[in-house]
This record gives C-alpha cells, structure tokens and sequence, in this order.
C-alpha cells in the first residue's frame, strides 16, 4: 500500500524551500518600493564638479587658520572661534543626519559680546551629525562628522573632504 505524498516529509521540505524564497521576495520588493534611498544622487558628474570646489573652500579655511571649538551641554549650544582674532557677523550652520533627511537643519548665528555663537533649542539634539561651518560670504568651509551632545568643547577644524 502507498502513502499519501502529503505524508511524506520530503516532499514538504521541498514545496517549503521555494514558497519561502518567493515570499522573501515579495516582501524585499514591497520595502524597497516603499522606503527608496533619498541619498542616492541623479547627476554624478555635477555632484563631482561640486565636490571640487568644496574641496577648495575647505583648502581656504585651512589657509586662514579657521579653527572653531563647539560645546552642546543641555539645550544650548555654543560655537566659538578659537585660534584666529577675525569676528564673523553671521555663521551658517548646517546640521546633516547620515540616514534621515528630514532631521537635517539649519542655524544662522550671530556672535554674542564675547564673539561666541549660541542657540537655544526647544529640544533635545542628540546622535551623529554632519557638520558644516561657513561664513555668510560662503568662500571658506569647514566640515566635520560630531556626536551630540558634547559637554566638552569639541574642536572643529578644516580637514580635507573624504570621499562619500
């Protein structure tokens, strides 16, 4: 008398293998088209060309002597220069988060009586960050990847561009 094929555990192992594969499958394909990479970029070679002349900002601070020293202790964060007597009527902030774009922001400060820039948030600021320091002229630049928040002060200086 033959058994049934369902009885079999064999043949179980063998229907399992592939349906496994293909819901793997579907459920890769599904997040992929839900969560799309919002760091991939279209245009190589513009981004290239761009790169190079952040390149050359970056070798104009370090020409200047640009050095800066940041502190995030609580809320309030502090930026002053450090090593150079030149006073800034605005520094441009950009805070980039590696992964979520919608967490990066922006600071335009202004220096207090001390030379120092300081800015108060509503909030807490914590976690890896791309820094990126320059003057409202915009023809230097100093770009740095920090942790937050720093009860020490930090030293941010110009350092050549790695590559993305």
């Amino acid at each position: 008398m033959k058994s049934s094929w369902y009885r079999e555990p064999w043949a179980w192992l063998v229907f399992i293998l592939p349906f496994t594969a293909v819901v793997a499958g579907i459920a890769t394909y599904i997040i992929a088209n839900t969560n799309p990479d919002t760091l991939v970029v279209g245009d190589y070679y513009k981004k290239g060309k761009s790169i190079n002349l952040e390149v050359g900002k970056v070798k104009t601070a370090q020409k200047l002597g640009m050095r800066f020293a940041l502190q995030l202790k609580g809320n309030e964060l502090i930026i002053k220069p450090t090593g150079i007597e030149k006073i800034f009527p605005l520094l441009n902030i950009n805070f980039i988060h590696p992964t979520l774009e919608e967490r990066d922001f922006y600071l335009a400060l202004t220096p207090d009586g001390n030379g120092y820039f300081r800015h108060q948030f509503d909030h807490e600021i914590s976690g890896k960050w791309k820094l990126t320091l320059s003057p409202f002229e915009g023809h230097w630049k100093i770009q740095d990847t920090i942790s937050l928040p720093q009860s020490d002060f930090i030293d941010l200086v110009p350092n050549p561009i790695k590559a993305q």
